[in-house]
């Protein structure tokens, strides 16, 4: 499987002539879901749902489909019958020849005051990778590559290192980084790899490497 990062939260995998991607939000590219067979969203933010990135994907392929939580579902359903599908912690599917299960129910707590919202993770076939989305899931399964949310406004580094801890992946790879300026990257590559237990590593954006 070729696994792409894209800007921010969003991945591309590849398999097959296939193509899944996950969370096209509104801090990656223009083009991130442009050319896939099938869209994974884990929520409703804007910085892994935009509609119209999610809109331009489905134009350009006419058989491309979404899987998503229904707070997203509800809001592009209409403008494409039966072409998206809800989904939730616990169910299985099949998206574009690509093994998925759900995990997990609740974004991370961001402050007491703000009501959390509802986020899924996504293992692709059978834990080679796990995207959590906006959220410290641990999978009932082992994970060969973890998609790490390495800077965002509801964690801390220690934790990011005791999530890693807990999953025992294989690698990990950095996502939800836009927000990490390449000044303060060396400190979180370090802190990370030192302390994480795991091939920890970094792509930029565009880059590629097979999983």
């Amino acid at each position: 499987m070729k696994l792409t990062k894209k800007s921010h939260a969003c991945v591309r995998l590849d398999k097959e002539g296939r193509t899944l991607v996950i969370d096209p939000g509104g801090f990656s590219e223009e083009d991130a879901a442009v050319g896939a067979d099938a869209v994974l969203v884990t929520h409703e933010h804007p910085d892994h749902f935009d509609e119209g990135r999610l809109r331009a994907a489905l134009e350009a392929n006419p058989a491309a489909e979404i899987w998503t939580l229904r707070s997203v579902a509800d809001r592009i359903t209409a403008a494409f019958p039966g072409r998206v599908h809800t989904v939730g912690h616990g169910d299985t599917f099949t998206a574009a020849g690509f093994d998925v299960q759900v995990h997990g129910e609740l974004h991370a707590v961001i402050h007491p005051d703000i009501p959390r919202i509802t986020n899924v993770g996504y293992l692709i076939d059978g834990g080679t990778v796990f995207h959590p989305g906006d959220a410290l899931t641990v999978p009932d399964h082992p994970v060969q590559t973890l998609m790490l949310p390495v800077m965002a406004p509801w964690n801390k580094i220690s934790e990011v290192i005791d999530y890693v801890r807990e999953v025992g992946p294989r690698r990990a790879y950095d996502v939800h980084d836009a927000l990490l300026t390449d000044l303060a990257r060396p400190i979180y590559d370090r802190q990370i790899g030192a302390l994480g237990g795991t091939d920890h590593q970094r792509l930029a954006p565009g880059a590629s490497t097979e999983v």
